[in-house]
């Protein structure tokens, strides 16, 4: 069934051929039009096949699926993907052009790091400054399109340290090449090489491809573009979606001009505005289209809506972070206790993650449920990483950097000694990690007792090996957490559990993969993981408020906002102060921000902070005084003191703040206790049942813990 839509909407929908630029507004639908377009194209006799739509996230990318199934059966045969997945699906099938096979591995961030850290240290660098710059400049290089090659000849003396980046760029690709991986950034480099050196191979692509969407077009980077461009130079086919307004990754090279070079290279594209905004009351649009008027050099539009006025934004200045969150808190609780909201309707934000700190005591103080986003990542974990690992060496036997996480875990007694003289041993060899391990007999340095250790060590990967070939994925996997012995809890510490628990839960994780896959491997559930993000993982259905970086938040929205730490110097941050690039950017985030609101709109700051070991006065953000016009005036509070000396708001007729979590009491534990635990520090117990405790630490979080065994001490 088609989708209802707009007269703008329906236009830009209905333009099936040629150059098309959508500038969309934020909740102005554009996703809905980019539906009704592909299906169009589809209706119109065009082989879905050949329809490629790309888009931010795979979230994204999983929401038009269904969508598009919903309005045709041909859904199944389209390229809908984000541009990560693209380029890995490119070099899969064609990337032995280039030199490599087809079963390389793709290096997280946290790999990458690895890496480098240990190449320093080979080279015999010692400046932090210079590694944590490294990563930074060799993921530019390649977004930019800027090969070591072309680095040397043109940008060399750009900085005082252009002979050691080069050098480490140089050396940092050779490592990854050899060991037949590449980094997030490598996939759309080389694939941008490939076209480019191979140009047999871009006309089949854009053979195959020969109508191509994309969304989110203003965070494409360079060689994004290029890609792009290329993909859609011969039929010119090409729908791009965007809104300048709203690009906010600059810092990981992003450029918002894409939209204005497109208008060069397509000079004959049709151009459509969505401005109708479907998502926020008028309030709430009146304060974000005062905040980013103010940004120049942008294409003018303004966000209307047929919503309702609404109620006018809120701001609250607190005292201190801790009042601020406590406020926050009362806010939410009070809303949900009238039985409007439920908790997954509220969103804080905020613009840098230090700030989620005092938020999440105090939500697990009250026993609010929350998800925090852009923290620690599952598949990030170390027990985890070491898993996934042993699937890498497996998948692709010239992975070193695999074989150096698990050549000792667990422990098997191959210390860093026989480590290094069997990297020297590859190294004089010209040969793998693996195959310096197969052949480590040979190698003179290494010690008797050590080659019988690597010699187990080797006949372990080769029985694992044999078995993966035999097995379906998810029951190799199952088999191989137990015949490694990964799962072992030596102590019963509530580390040494939660380590457990989270290697069961990699094993769900494969087994829900197959049976979504059920004819995949170890390469595509590996490369599904290394391709996720946070946003994958939101379930509408969790029924909790989001903590979470504005960043992180793009792309989403809640009845109910926060944005919290409004000062200068945190939002806009300080660095933008003395930058005009700096400042827009800042702006069009706070835009962002405030744009993910749909009811409610809160502003919040404290007078004062504690910042880099110190509490300081604060300043209110320029962005609180554009708004003032939109603001409803802050009233005079009723304050009263807590416990711990600091100030609960009880405003606007509010409820109280609601107390701890209740249970009953176990020996001499009960709820509320402050306690201390040898791993976890200081903490607080919600709740006491069944012999177990749950405490809120400072440190760490929520833990339940087994009383039995927990090292607690009261204080």
């Amino acid at each position: 069934m088609a989708l209802e839509l707009n007269a703008q909407q329906q236009a830009a929908a209905n333009c099936l051929e040629g150059p098309v630029l959508v500038l969309a507004g934020a909740g102005s639908g554009k996703t809905r039009v980019l539906t009704e377009r592909i299906a169009n194209l589809v209706d119109s006799g065009v082989n879905p096949y050949s329809v490629l739509a790309i888009t931010f996230t795979n979230k994204a990318a999983n929401e038009m699926r269904e969508r598009l199934y919903a309005r045709t059966p041909q859904a199944g045969r389209m390229t809908i993907s984000t541009i990560h997945s693209m380029c890995a699906l490119i070099l899969r099938m064609d990337g032995e052009q280039l030199g490599y096979r087809r079963n390389f591995s793709i290096y997280s961030d946290n790999d990458s790091e690895r890496v480098l850290k240990r190449l320093f240290k080979e080279l015999g660098f010692d400046d932090e400054k210079l590694l944590k710059r490294a990563p930074y400049h060799i993921s530019a290089c390649k977004n930019s399109g800027i090969s070591a090659e072309e680095y040397e000849k043109d940008y060399l003396g750009a900085s005082d340290d252009g002979e050691k980046l080069y050098k480490i760029m140089t050396e940092y690709n050779k490592r990854l090449f050899e060991s037949n991986a590449m980094d997030f950034d490598d996939l759309l480099f080389n694939v941008y090489r490939l076209f480019r050196e191979f140009p047999e191979t871009l006309e089949k692509y854009q053979r195959r491809y020969s109508y191509v969407s994309i969304d989110e077009f203003q965070d494409t980077n360079r060689v994004q573009y290029e890609i792009f461009k290329m993909l859609a130079a011969s039929h010119r086919n090409i729908f791009v979606v965007g809104d300048d307004d709203q690009s906010i990754y600059g810092w990981r090279g992003a450029d918002a001009n894409n939209l204005l070079k497109f208008r060069t290279d397509f000079p004959d594209a049709e151009v459509f505005k969505l401005e109708q905004n479907y998502r926020s009351t008028k309030k709430i649009l009146d304060a974000a289209n005062k905040i980013i008027s103010l940004n120049e050099n942008r294409f003018q539009k303004t966000l209307w809506t047929q919503n309702e006025d609404g109620v006018r934004v809120e701001t609250y200045t607190a005292y201190s972070e801790n009042e601020e969150a406590a406020y926050v808190v009362q806010q939410i609780s009070n809303l949900v206790s009238f039985g409007k909201y439920t908790y997954s309707d509220f969103a804080v934000l905020m613009r840098i993650n230090a700030l989620s700190r005092v938020f999440e005591q105090e939500f697990l103080k009250y026993g609010i449920p929350f998800k925090v986003f852009g923290g620690f990542k599952f598949f990030e974990r170390k027990e985890i990483k070491d898993t996934a690992a042993y699937l890498r060496i497996l998948d692709n036997e010239s992975d070193d950097e695999a074989l150096f996480r698990i050549i000792n875990t667990p422990r098997r007694g191959i210390g860093d000694t026989t480590v290094e003289r069997l990297k020297r041993f590859a190294s004089v060899n010209n040969i793998s990690m693996l195959e310096a391990l197969r052949r480590a007999d040979s190698a003179a340095e290494i010690s008797s007792a050590a080659k019988i250790k690597l010699r187990e060590f080797a006949g372990l990967l080769d029985e694992l090996k044999r078995m993966s070939m035999e097995m379906p994925l998810d029951r190799f996997v199952r088999s191989m957490v137990e015949f490694t012995h990964l799962r072992a809890c030596e102590e019963k510490t509530e580390a040494e559990i939660n380590r457990v628990l989270n290697i069961d839960e990699f094993v769900s994780a494969v087994e829900e993969f197959c049976k979504d896959n059920p004819q995949a491997g170890i390469s595509e559930f590996l490369q599904s993981v290394s391709l996720q993000s946070d946003l994958d993982k939101l379930n509408a259905s969790d029924n909790c408020v989001s903590l979470a970086t504005v960043h992180a938040a793009k792309g989403l929205e809640f009845k109910v906002v926060f944005v919290i730490g409004l000062e200068d110097g945190i939002f806009p941050i300080s660095r933008a102060v003395f930058e005009a690039d700096e400042m827009a950017e800042e702006r069009r985030l706070m835009y962002v921000a405030v744009t993910r609101a749909c009811n409610r709109l809160y502003l919040t700051r404290a007078r004062s902070r504690f910042l880099n070991g110190s509490r300081k006065e604060t300043y209110p953000s320029r962005f609180l005084r554009e708004v003032e016009e939109f603001v409803r005036p802050e009233k005079a509070e009723e304050r009263k003191s807590d416990e711990n000396g600091g100030y609960i708001t009880n405003r606007h007729g509010a409820a109280p703040l609601r107390t701890p979590l209740s249970g009953e009491q176990i020996g001499k534990f009960k709820v509320g206790m402050k306690v201390n635990h040898k791993i976890y520090g200081r903490g607080i117990i919600l709740d006491v049942k069944d012999g177990n405790a749950d405490v809120a630490f400072d440190a760490v979080g929520k833990k339940t813990l087994s009383l039995k065994i927990a090292p607690l001490e009261i204080l």
